[in-house]
C-alpha cells in the first residue's frame, strides 16, 4: 500500500501562479509595486558580526540578467532565466526546470550599510554581500564645575 501525501495548499500556489502568468500574458498586471515572476529563487540569509549574507540560487542565469537594487530599505532582486530550445521527438518528454523572469525583495535593517553593498555570482549562487554601519557607542559627557 503506497501513501500519498496531500497538500491542498500546494494546488492553490499553483493556481494562483497559473493565474498570474495568464494576467501578465494579457497586459493584466501592470502594476510595477508587484510585478508578477514565474519563479522565485531559494535564498539564504546569514548574519555575521560585521555584516549580512544573502545566498540566493540562481543556476542558470547570466550574472548580466541579474538586477540588484537597494531602495529606501528594501533590496530588490530581480532577473531572467533564459529558456532553452526544446525539440520534440517521439515519445513523452518532461520539463521541469523552470524559465522566466524571477523577484524577490527583503527589507534590510537600520544597521545595514546601503552604500557598502556588493555582489557576485559563481557557480549558480549570487552572494550580496551587505555590511553594518559601525555601531554608535554612547559617549560619556563629563560635567566640570565653574
Amino acid at each position: 500500500m503506497n501513501l500519498t501525501r496531500f497538500e491542498p495548499w500546494s494546488v492553490v500556489d499553483l493556481l494562483q501562479r497559473d493565474l498570474n502568468r495568464l494576467a501578465a500574458a494579457r497586459g493584466l498586471a501592470t502594476d510595477n509595486e508587484n510585478p508578477v515572476a514565474d519563479w522565485a529563487p531559494a535564498v539564504d540569509i546569514i548574519e555575521e558580526k560585521d555584516r549580512f549574507v544573502l545566498r540566493a540560487d540562481v543556476p542558470g542565469v547570466d550574472p548580466a540578467d541579474i538586477d540588484l537594487s537597494m531602495d529606501a530599505g528594501v533590496l530588490t532582486v530581480s532577473g531572467e532565466r533564459k529558456s532553452e530550445v526544446q525539440t520534440e521527438n517521439e515519445g513523452f518528454r518532461r520539463v521541469e526546470r523552470v524559465s522566466g523572469r524571477f523577484y524577490r525583495r527583503f527589507n534590510l535593517p537600520e544597521t545595514a550599510d546601503a552604500d557598502g553593498i556588493s555582489a557576485r555570482s559563481s557557480n549558480g549562487i549570487l552572494e550580496v554581500t551587505i555590511p553594518k554601519l559601525p555601531e554608535v557607542q554612547a559617549r560619556r559627557i563629563t560635567v566640570q564645575a565653574a
